[in-house]
């Protein structure tokens, strides 16, 4: 068992567990395994989701809406970080004095009861390599648990308890929430320029990974990335390398457009492994294919076994996720709301065969769209067309004086329109024969898309 931190002491110590946000898509995995290892939940929410039946069908009860009563008999809350303080349940836990964790924390007190904690960082690429791990675990048979930052479609789900000691980890730098948990096997994907409004400066947010694989036994860096080797500098853990460069210990070679996405040779120390052909278009996808098959490889999975499962993981859930041909044109919904996420699936949207490629894009964050406004630019440029929403301001209140408008009157062919409705009509109004419309983003504009299949169904 891990050295258990004070805060690991509450959830040994109570039964009954209420969870605020219980259908969030990080929220639903920990409760499915909080679930399994025999608490009493219950909990609340405002929306009616998949992740919230997949918890009703557990027999967990969940109230709509929130309320001081709903909290009756609870020992432990837990929320999520995008509950406000002045939540009527989280009031009514600090008067009644029962103890309150947020997500992060949680997720951080069940790494220490795993023996294989697998946790996948980096600011780009997380959830599909969290989920390339956990899809390649479950078909050989290893029976992993997982909490993942998007739906992976094998199970239908952000997340999965199985009978092993293996839990893979999507593991968020955001807020220094990775801190929190104790990761065995660490993967380091990348590092870039992302919530600077948090972290400051490239050295605090490189420093913030280097202390996360400090806490690793083993990890697996991506050699050709310059920060990440220099957030694995002095680590004491041993260190993989894997990358384009033959310098790596796993390194991808052969390279070549495939149908469906790229094909590869795996090297390993200079040796060839297995060709992989994979399922899901863009460069940047080998990298994210090597770094899963780095690590399951050298857990004991077989070669065969992992080019099976990567060749049949077709992505996440809103990660490059094709929702359907509508009167002629292709409609596909993606997460990227970085512009190098942007230029990495715009760049794989151009390589495949369409007329045009129409990028729908909601920002996210007037901090980060404030920053990065420049890089946004250059990045949507890509696309044919551009059809922007105004800024999803989330947590933040808008100081830069930002607006939408400010990216469209950069781009050669850009509207900004609000509404998801009105999104949905512009769409069909605007996509012709063999076009590929891709929304993006990382708030809810995936909501549009939808509105877009049912009109179009």
């Amino acid at each position: 068992m891990k050295q258990l931190r004070q805060e690991d002491k509450i959830i040994k110590g109570v039964k009954n567990i209420h969870m605020i946000g219980i259908g969030g898509s990080g929220m639903c995995p920990l409760a499915e395994i909080l679930h399994s290892k025999g608490y009493h939940l219950t909990g609340s929410d405002n929306n009616e989701s998949d992740p919230l039946k997949r918890i009703k069908n557990l027999g967990i009860k969940v109230y709509m809406g929130h309320s001081a009563e709903n909290i009756k008999g609870a020992e432990l809350i837990v929320y999520s970080a995008a509950i406000s303080k002045d939540n009527p349940e989280l009031v009514a836990a600090a008067e009644l004095g029962i103890p309150t964790m947020e997500r992060s924390h949680l997720l951080g007190t069940l790494t220490r009861y795993y023996d294989n904690v697998i946790g996948v960082s980096g600011t780009h690429g997380k959830t599909t390599v969290t989920s390339m791990i956990t899809q390649i675990l479950i078909l050989n048979k290893m029976e992993p648990n997982a909490v993942i930052g998007g739906k992976l479609p094998l199970i239908n789900s952000n997340g999965i308890t199985g009978n092993s000691q293996t839990l893979v980890c999507e593991s968020c730098e955001f807020v220094d929430t990775f801190l929190q948990m104790s990761p065995d096997v660490g993967v380091l994907l990348n590092i870039d320029n992302d919530h600077l409004d948090y972290f400051k400066t490239m050295e605090n947010l490189t420093l913030s990974f280097h202390k996360f694989l400090s806490m690793t036994k083993l990890s697996y860096v991506n050699g050709d990335d310059e920060l990440a080797l220099k957030a694995a500098e002095g680590i004491n853990a041993e260190v993989k390398t894997f990358g384009f460069e033959k310098k790596n210990d796993f390194y991808a070679d052969n390279i070549k457009n495939g149908k469906f996405g790229f094909s590869f040779d795996v090297i390993k120390n200079g040796e060839k492994v297995i060709n992989i052909e994979m399922h899901i278009p863009g460069h940047h996808n080998v990298l994210n294919g090597l770094a899963a098959f780095a690590v399951c490889y050298d857990m004991g999975v077989s070669a065969e076994g992992i080019k099976d499962a990567i060749e049949k993981f077709t992505g996440a859930g809103r990660r490059f996720e094709f929702l359907g041909n509508f009167g002629g044109f292709m409609l596909a919904d993606d997460y990227a709301h970085h512009p190098t996420e942007i230029e990495a699936t715009l760049t794989a949207a151009k390589h495949l065969d369409y007329n045009r490629v129409i990028a729908v894009f909601q920002p996210f964050t007037f901090s980060r769209t404030a920053l990065l406004k420049d890089e946004f630019i250059k990045a949507l440029s890509i696309a044919d067309k551009v059809i922007l929403t105004p800024i999803m301001g989330s947590r933040e209140v808008n100081t830069y004086g930002i607006k939408s408008e400010d990216l469209a009157e950069k781009l050669k062919d850009a509207v900004v329109v609000d509404g998801f409705d009105n999104i949905a009509d512009e769409i069909i109004k605007t996509a012709k024969e063999n076009d590929l419309v891709i929304t993006m983003g990382g708030g809810d504009i995936y909501k549009a898309a939808h509105i877009v299949t049912e009109k179009l169904a």
